[in-house]
């Protein structure tokens, strides 16, 4: 069983750690960063020896093993302590170099150079053992991949920062025992990284004590195709990363002949590169998934590399030129690269299961080591291989970065068999790096996980619900669930905006729909109803009959948008028993989405039942909202909606209203038929019309219309003409004006319908 650290505990440790990575980072510029790089060639190094300072970064990975082995004996924390102290007292040799170099002994500095180097890197290696159990711990949780990323920032930041107070120190080509003294204090501050790195609590070992072997290990990976697949990639793209990003430093070194001040200065872009990319994946990395930005990533490396290749020899000399492009480049391939080996790493960590991450975590770094070893040493001898052909180093790169580029291709064209591991596809990240909206929705997560108060979650929620995007829904859901009623009340109305809803989202809703009634499960039904989830049907049917009555309404609703229609003529019982008026209109408006004539008779019953002898004007909403479904029913609500808006706002313009419809509609007539008289049968009701409908809405005297109504020969329904016919001459419901205003809308509507198709 693996341990998980309490949150006061991981908050603790992850303190702790960023405080030793600082350290470290600082020390790792100042001893094997670019400086070693810039160290060594201005002692004469060759390329081949650059390749070789390069690889062992890399070979030390071969040496997790022996770590492993000493993990059975001492604490995994005890032997990450010790190697980095140890690896930081080995660079004392590199620091002494400056000075066999001033007694003549150049080679003899150069070794020393490298033996600090490679001492320094074996027991990183060793060391290293250490580092995914460490960080798999402490980026335990869902901010899993924000975590590491914070790291690689922090680290980058670092490292960009050193960049530019090197390339203001180097700037002027000073004395090499300046390299002396960088040197000096990154052994230092790598000392005190090791002995601070003790205070971080011990991670779980491995529960037999010893662990997979070598070969076993190797035989469990490349038993998983998922697993292999991404070593293959993983080998590629980091081979590539390791070539390009350490020879880019001789490429502006030896083809542009630039200092080591400007070629440090060069390094603050790609600092800042890295950091760019640390901060777009942390943004990112959470609500997207780790392999499409892998993908982003390593076509960014691509793009950045293609310029090399066509950079015109011409604009060597031009200093401007050069400064702007190299600039450009260092940029681009620490973010495109050094942005894939960050996001790889946590996408390995999400791959495997967190009992292998020790003996799979080998694998990873070996695999590493065996890219980025290989890549640097081939590439070293290449370049010297051309040398000696008598090849110039401007056509020896552009060789170089064109078979860097098809390795790099390669793995592009691999990655499409990755594991989606929860992730968004290529496409839909694509599209979220590029909405405004979806970005906007991340930030304000971002800030919702920050938020330190109830009225800061409850603003920002508002916020959601103003900026619907699908990659808020996990979010959202985890604030539905919480203790304050008004957090889960936002959170719940923030889903509802979205245009989709997960089966997450759906399972959480009827959750809420069962759990939490008079609260927020009215708001939970109604955006079942909305998103067409019929398989919420079944429930929503049994709360219909809710004492909850906003519930029952809302669920009344749902179904009548989901066209259930089994479920129609018990909702019809309910709305004419209930007493309820919330209730009552709810279920009007539902009728009303099932836009079926037999339901005119229920909902003309409700009108009945509102009448008053008292001359009272009980519920007037209610009635405007039964009246407003018969429209829809009718399929008129759309221009009635506004002949009703006007009379509620001034109800003596009731005669008015009516008589305006009927002259509108007796204008259109004339307007088609002209001076002819009307044919089809139809000129007796053009003719009569006005007076009929005079007759209804001043004199509430239906009889005429009823019998216009049931003779017109429109194709207004039968049984719609039926109940219209009726309900003008029944006194219970000639006192609606609202009612009335409809009616004569519907038999205007039906005369101008009628008119345009006799022509």
């Amino acid at each position: 069983m693996t341990s998980q650290l309490s949150p006061y505990r991981q908050g603790k440790a992850r303190e702790v750690y960023n405080y030793f990575n600082i350290l470290n980072s600082i020390s790792w510029n100042l001893l094997v960063g670019i400086i070693i790089t810039l160290f060594a060639m201005r002692l004469g190094a060759s390329s081949t020896y650059i390749g070789l300072l390069g690889s062992s970064f890399y070979v030390a990975l071969f040496l997790l093993p022996l770590g492993k082995l000493l993990a059975r004996r001492f604490s995994i924390i005890g032997i990450y302590s010790f190697t980095w102290v140890m690896r930081s007292i080995c660079m004392v040799m590199a620091a002494a170099a400056p000075f066999f170099d001033l007694a003549g002994h150049r080679n003899t500095a150069l070794l020393f150079i490298l033996i600090g180097v490679f001492s320094f890197h074996l027991f990183r290696g060793i060391g290293m053992i250490g580092n995914n159990p460490v960080l798999s711990q402490l980026a335990a949780g869902p901010d899993r991949g924000s975590y590491l990323t914070q790291i690689q920032i922090m680290n980058s930041a670092i490292g960009m920062f050193g960049s530019f107070l090197m390339a203001m120190v180097l700037g002027m080509e000073p004395p090499v025992f300046v390299y002396s003294i960088l040197l000096s204090i990154g052994v230092i501050t790598g000392i005190v990284s090791g002995y601070m790195i003790r205070k971080v609590p011990e991670p779980p070992g491995e529960e037999d004590g010893r662990g997979m072997k070598l070969h076993a290990i190797f035989k469990d990976a490349l038993a998983q195709d998922g697993l292999r697949r991404f070593m293959i990639i993983f080998f590629l793209v980091a081979m590539v990363s390791g070539v390009t990003r350490i020879f880019a430093v001789v490429y502006a070194r030896e083809v542009f002949a630039h200092s080591d001040g400007l070629v440090s200065l060069y390094t603050v872009f790609g600092g800042l590169g890295f950091l760019m990319v640390g901060l777009s994946i942390k943004f990112l990395v959470d609500r997207i998934g780790a392999k499409p930005l892998f993908i982003v990533c390593v076509i960014i490396g691509l793009v950045s590399m293609i310029p090399v290749v066509f950079f015109p020899r011409s604009a060597v000399e031009n200093m401007t030129g050069a400064i702007l492009f190299l600039s450009f480049l260092f940029f681009m391939l620490n973010f495109g690269f050094l942005g894939s080996e960050g996001i790889a790493q946590t996408y390995f960590m999400a791959l495997i299961p967190q009992e292998k991450m020790l003996d799979l975590g080998i694998l990873y770094f070996m695999i590493f080591g065996a890219a980025g070893a290989s890549g640097s040493f081939l590439a070293g001898l290449l370049l010297d291989l051309f040398r000696v052909l008598g090849i110039s180093f401007f056509v020896s790169f552009k060789i170089l970065f064109i078979s860097q580029i098809a390795l790099t291709l390669a793995a592009l064209f691999l990655q499409k068999g990755l594991k989606s591991l929860g992730s968004l596809s290529l496409k839909g990240a694509l599209e979220v790096i590029f909405s405004i909206r979806d970005l906007r929705a991340i930030s304000l997560l971002d800030k919702l996980n920050n938020a330190q108060d109830s009225k800061e979650e409850e603003i920002l929620l508002g916020e959601l619900h103003n900026t619907p995007s699908q990659l808020s829904i996990k979010g959202l859901l985890e604030r539905a669930r919480s203790p304050r009623m008004i957090t889960r009340l936002e959170s719940i109305r923030a889903l509802e905006k979205l245009h989709n809803l997960s089966d997450d989202a759906e399972r959480a809703l009827v959750d809420d729909i069962k759990n939490n009634p008079f609260t927020t499960a009215y708001i939970s039904a109604r955006i079942l109803g909305n998103h067409g989830c019929t398989g919420a049907i079944p429930l929503l049917r049994e709360l219909a009959s809710s004492t909850d009555y906003m519930l029952a309404g809302e669920a009344i609703i749902a179904l009548a948008k989901m066209k259930d229609e089994t479920f129609r003529p018990q909702i019809e019982k309910i709305i004419l028993d209930t007493q309820n008026p919330r209730l009552k209109i709810m279920g009007a408006e539902a009728l009303g989405l099932y836009r079926r004539a037999d339901s005119l008779s229920v909902l003309l019953e409700i009108l009945r039942g509102l009448e008053n002898p008292h001359g009272a004007d009980p519920m007037p909403y209610l009635k405007d909202e039964v009246v407003l479904a018969m429209a829809e029913i009718l399929g008129t609500q759309r221009q009635f909606y506004r002949i009703l808006d006007r009379y509620v706002a001034n109800n003596s313009l009731a005669v008015t209203l009516g008589m305006d419809e009927a002259e509108a509609a007796l204008e259109f007539c004339k307007s088609i038929f002209g001076k002819r008289k009307s044919t089809h049968g139809i000129s007796s009701h053009v003719e009569t019309f006005h007076a009929v409908v005079s007759e209804y809405v001043k004199n509430k005297n239906g009889t005429e219309l009823s019998r216009w109504i049931l003779e017109f020969p429109g194709e207004g329904g039968s049984a719609v003409k039926s109940m219209l016919s009726e309900a003008v001459i029944d006194d219970a419901l000639c006192v609606h004006d609202g009612l009335r205003l409809l009616i004569i809308h519907w038999a205007a509507y039906q005369l101008r319908v009628w008119a345009a198709k006799a022509v």
